[in-house]
């Protein structure tokens, strides 16, 4: 007999979604029973955890990951990092183990109640199986919805016994391999108007957003800004990618955190053209207006609602990737490539005698250290735009909570490095953040992953504080964060792991983890001093 789970693997495998990361529960162990060989199950602590480090690869990798998730307790911890992955557009598909059909009624133990409502508004679609022999179809349907544009999370509630059934094997061929085609291609018309646009204006600027390095348009973003002589800025610090070399001499740095600093940036301009992220994504209010006077904006995006809420100018629902491509093929006007913006200054290296290293020294030490082809992850908010010190030269090389949920980054790390084995991983993490989801170490240590955790280590919510003094806060409790030993915790979890306070013993540090393989924990104890990141 054909069963319903057999019919399920068989969907998953002729689609090609294999990996699954999760912590399995009493309601997903049928669906587990005789787990294929061919299949591959990344065992997280925490279902948090887990989601993270499934986004972290399904970013990398460009495929989507499938999170199996207990019951509703599971979706539950799972929240905090979906919040990420919504925002992203994550294509993952999350599979929760719901009850044994007659129990949904008496709500059992271990009953999701009400199942499809608990993850909403963070997935494109939320469904549970109405029958047995309609799971197969169900995570065919699953899977096309994730992967299509916008891209993003979706989730499924499968009764536990379900996988016991008899399958419908008429019509389970007609699942398998199937392939949707068709991509959001912007309208000609519009892209060509945008084009004359750009030839025509005094001063346009260029602003790129997350969705340009995940639709693989890096190279077309290049050549655009090189052949309209372009400067190029990012939306925000916050945005979960990185889609232009910070070394370019296009490159013009990133867009503040309030109104007035925004305004005040993009005053220069009289024409922006803004691709591939939302527009204006404010993380402080300020009253006024959002741009000067003058200033006019077009956004190019792959998601109709970030061009629906945009609150000014035109908007062009499209790949930003193939929109970048056509526009730096029409464009006529050639303007000479813009000065380089100023680079922070190399800071002195010597030892403060505090047993603590400066932000500056940091990002100094680990620009002069790092290897060539690091992937980045991070979540050490208070460090602002470090990219300006340290150059991302490459795609695909920059990861971070695209909602700012904290907890993502340190699983995230163990998702980019299973899905990029090729290439060292960096996972700057601050202290605050790291608690979130410590557990990951566990999971690094157990694939033996090349990364390197460097907490970020100031005693403090920094950022927190630096937010508090905007908002003429005074007195703020529980922002200093005493008493926490990330050596030993790391320890314990399998990862070699050590404490430097200088600049000297972190170059050491980094050339001991860097050269060795596995992962690798350094406590860098910062000094805690006020950030750039709202001034």
């Amino acid at each position: 007999m054909t069963t319903v789970r057999d019919a399920s693997y068989e969907v998953l495998r002729s689609l090609g979604v294999t990996t699954f990361f999760g912590n399995p529960g009493s309601n997903e162990l049928p669906f587990l029973q005789g787990f294929p060989e061919d299949f591959r199950y990344i065992l997280a602590l925490q279902e948090g955890a887990g989601l993270a480090m499934a986004d972290g690869y399904a970013q990398a990798t460009g495929t989507p990951a499938l999170v199996s998730l207990h019951s509703a307790a599971g979706v539950g911890q799972a929240m905090g990092n979906l919040v990420n992955s919504w925002q992203a557009g994550t294509p993952l598909i999350l599979i929760s183990g719901q009850q044994f059909r007659p129990l949904i009624t008496l709500q059992g133990m271990l009953t999701n109640h009400d199942a499809t409502t608990l993850p909403r508004p963070l997935v494109k679609w939320s469904f549970e199986a109405p029958s047995p022999q309609a799971v197969p179809a169900v995570l065919a349907r699953a899977i096309g919805l994730a992967t299509t544009a916008p891209t993003g999370p979706v989730y499924v509630s499968v009764p536990l016994s379900d996988w016991d059934e008899q399958a419908d094997t008429d019509n389970l061929p007609y699942l398998l391999g199937r392939h949707i085609a068709g991509w959001p291609v912007a309208e000609r018309a519009a892209l060509r108007e945008l084009a004359q646009r750009l030839d025509q204006a005094e001063n346009p600027v260029l602003v790129l957003g997350p969705d340009v390095d995940a639709y693989g348009g890096w190279d077309v973003a290049i050549a655009l800004a090189e052949k309209a002589g372009l400067p190029v800025k990012f939306g925000t610090y916050e945005y979960p990618r990185i889609s232009f070399p910070t070394d370019h001499p296009c490159y013009q740095g990133t867009l503040g955190a309030t109104v007035a600093q925004v305004r005040d940036q993009l005053a220069p301009y009289d024409f922006v053209v803004w691709v591939g992220g939302a527009v204006l994504p404010y993380h402080a209010w300020e009253p006024g207006r959002y741009l000067r006077e003058g200033t006019d904006l077009v956004l190019v995006t792959p998601d109709p609602d970030q061009a629906a809420r945009a609150p000014l100018g035109s908007a062009i629902v499209g790949d930003p990737a193939e929109a970048l491509a056509r526009l730096a093929d029409w464009v006529r006007t050639t303007r000479p490539l813009p000065a380089p913006m100023k680079r922070p200054a190399r800071v002195d290296l010597s030892d403060t005698g505090t047993g603590t290293v400066s932000e500056a020294q940091f990002l100094q030490v680990l620009a002069d250290n790092h290897p060539d082809d690091t992937a980045w992850v991070y979540e050490t908010p208070s460090l602002g735009a470090w990219w300006d010190t340290m150059p991302i030269t490459r795609p695909d090389s920059f990861f971070c909570a695209a909602a700012s949920a904290l907890g993502y980054g340190l699983p995230a790390a163990v998702g980019v490095a299973l899905a990029r084995p090729d290439r060292p991983v960096v996972a700057m993490i601050g202290d605050g953040s790291a608690n979130y989801s410590i557990s990951g170490l566990w999971s690094a240590a157990q694939h033996h992953l090349d990364i390197t955790y460097l907490i970020v280590h100031n005693g403090a919510y920094r950022v927190l504080k630096d937010y508090g003094t905007l908002l003429g806060a005074q007195r703020l409790p529980g922002l200093d964060l005493p008493g926490i030993d990330f050596v030993a915790i790391a320890t314990g979890y399998g990862v070699p792991a050590r404490t430097v306070g200088t600049p000297s013993d972190l170059a050491d540090a980094l050339e001991q983890a860097f050269g060795t393989p596995g992962p690798h924990l350094i406590q860098v104890q910062i000094t805690d001093e006020p950030s750039t990141v709202f001034h």
